[in-house]
């Protein structure tokens, strides 16, 4: 696949850390869950948790399937933070009504309260990390976001 005609791809320590998108997002998205962990674990829950909960709180009713790729969590992982979740009474599990093999995810009231005892940190999170970032530099940056997801995406959500 490589294009003879096409110029060589700079190295990585031509480019340098700082200017490679994938570190860099990487480097936002650990601080980024960093700073909310002591708040999740007050509430008992982890980035797991958090993120099925953030999902369902928006998202109704999707398949386990769906639910871990808008979480961007390995099944098996989805699958035990959700047994907690629905222990501790935050989320509940139902067959699909069109393929009883399939299950939906919902959040329950209790759940829907616990995410909203979250949300005003992840809220205040956000907004640190676009402190002094003019608002249409913002929308031009997430609009370009969503391009990249859509430009690498295995999944249509």
């Amino acid at each position: 696949m490589n294009d003879e005609s096409a110029p060589p791809l700079p190295r990585l320590g031509e480019i340098g850390l700082t200017n490679f998108a994938p570190y860099l997002m990487n480097r936002i998205m650990g601080r980024y869950n960093a700073s909310l962990r002591d708040d999740m674990g007050d509430m008992g829950l982890t980035t797991p948790k958090m993120r099925a909960l953030a999902v369902l709180s928006v998202v109704e009713g999707p398949l386990i399937r769906e639910l871990a790729v808008y979480t961007v969590t390995e099944q098996s992982t989805l699958s035990r933070a959700l047994d907690q979740l629905q222990t501790e009474g935050l989320i509940r599990r139902e067959a699909d009504s069109a393929d009883s093999r399939a299950v939906r995810v919902r959040i329950t009231d209790a759940g829907r309260a616990a995410f909203d005892q979250l949300w005003p940190q992840m809220a205040a999170a956000q907004a640190r990390m676009f402190r002094g970032i003019p608002e249409d530099e913002r929308r031009t940056f997430v609009t370009t976001l969503q391009k990249m997801l859509t430009n690498i995406r295995k999944h249509e959500i």
